[in-house]
């Protein structure tokens, strides 16, 4: 050929091709024979399939305790999921783009399934391990059986075998991982619905066995609710350590303004009915820095916990706004008061209107007396020493009062008159 057409020639038709190494051609073919004796054991094994799964759950029974357990409840059940598991898996050998999403599905169900069983993920990873050394240990047997010459060529694609068993592994244990997280925030948010549902007075009779449960509190003890509201830091968590000590046995329901401990202050029937919990509770009488804490009087059982939230938003109505802790028991004409603030609001103004309609210095200095004299027991000596004044002072303040309310401080129908009307002012006031 002339040399001007062999140049067009190369131009139009591009370099020749390189040759392949004689090494790649000879592991192309090795990989195709690999291949070759792989389907045809795994064609052997989908017929083998029921007594694989024997095997399979014969191991498991004999090293899982759990897949015992899972056996004995429920063995049909066992069995399928099973076969399922290892027909993807076998058929997965012969075709695996084909049945890559049916066996993907297949082991995300198992992973959902075992998890809201409660089945340990350990035990189904080791399932899981196990299935894949029969399937080889059977493509082994097999090829040894019709063709020994060939069993070195599964050598080739052990490394495909294995990776599809890690890929599931995975797969099964993410799918196990999430299902547990769902089923953790349903068993929480179910658990809080029905401390929701005691601390409102709705809880039913039939839910308290489980209400009990997922409280971890005894269905029959004695129950105090502590109310928390933090104003400012060191926030609820640090309210609620002062609020209830380590060690006590109590579940925290948390609201939107209000924390509530429902807090287990002794048994049912031990001849504590008359125990004040916060003297069980060991409480601080000036609660924590920004909290105010209300604790209301015990009660018999779960079912009464909603009687104690109302007792505890009581205690916590009576609690000063800079903060502190009000046990109910101490404070009952109080909270007398506070469960009914319209006849608080009327007393006040029939006792005490005369004072309130003065000048406010004047208004000031005279309940400033009144009150000083009941907080010292009735002593005008120990008032005028509170106040700063002799006690003549006192003596001729508290006269003016008696002459202002038309009532008498030496009559004892008139003093409680007059306490009820002071302390419904300072409680009501907000």
């Amino acid at each position: 050929m002339h040399p001007a057409v062999r140049s067009r020639a190369t131009i139009r038709t591009g370099p020749a091709p390189v040759p392949q190494p004689r090494t790649r051609r000879i592991r192309s073919l090795i990989d195709a024979d690999a291949l070759r004796v792989l389907h045809r054991a795994a064609r052997v094994l989908l017929d083998e399939l029921p007594d694989l799964t024997d095997r399979l759950l014969t191991t498991l029974r004999e090293q899982e305790p759990a897949y015992r357990t899972a056996l004995e409840n429920d063995y049909t059940a066992t069995w399928q999921e099973a076969h399922r598991s290892l027909r993807h898996s076998v058929a997965s050998l012969l075709d695996p783009r084909g049945t890559r999403e049916a066996a993907h599905r297949c082991t995300w169900r198992i992973g959902v399934n075992r998890a809201e069983q409660g089945l340990p993920l350990d035990a189904l990873l080791h399932a899981y391990r196990v299935g894949g050394s029969l399937v080889w240990q059977r493509l082994v047997e097999e090829t040894s059986r019709s063709a020994p010459e060939d069993v070195r060529l599964l050598v080739h694609v052990a490394t495909d075998v294995w990776n599809f068993v890690d890929e599931h592994c995975s797969l099964v244990a993410d799918a196990y991982r999430q299902a547990e997280r769902q089923l953790a925030w349903r068993r929480e948010n179910r658990v809080r619905l029905l401390a929701a549902a005691l601390l409102d007075g709705t809880s039913r009779i039939a839910d308290l066995p489980e209400t009990a449960e997922g409280l971890a509190l005894p269905e029959h003890g004695r129950y105090a609710v502590v109310a928390v509201a933090c104003g400012r830091p060191p926030g609820p968590a640090g309210v609620r350590a002062a609020a209830v000590p380590a060690g006590t046995r109590a579940y925290w329901h948390s609201g939107v303004e209000v924390d509530y401990g429902i807090v287990l202050v002794g048994d049912e029937g031990d001849g504590a009915d008359d125990q004040d919990p916060a003297e069980a509770l060991d409480l601080p009488a000036d609660g924590t820095a920004g909290g105010r804490v209300g604790v209301g009087s015990a009660v018999s059982g779960l079912a009464a916990v909603g009687d104690a939230r109302r007792l505890a938003d009581l205690a916590l109505g009576i609690c000063p706004p800079g903060g502190g802790t009000v046990r109910l028991t101490e404070h009952l004409p109080a909270a007398l008061l506070v469960s009914c603030p319209e006849l608080g609001t009327t007393l006040t103004e029939q006792v005490l209107g005369p004072l309130l309609r003065l000048e406010p210095a004047d208004r000031d200095v005279l309940l400033d007396t009144l009150t000083a004299w009941f907080a010292c027991d009735g002593s005008a000596q120990r008032a005028g020493e509170q106040l700063y004044c002799h006690r003549n002072t006192v003596l001729n303040r508290l006269r003016r009062c008696e002459q202002l309310t038309g009532r008498s401080l030496a009559r004892p129908a008139d003093v409680v008159e007059i306490g009820l009307a002071l302390t419904a002012r300072r409680v009501l006031r907000g």
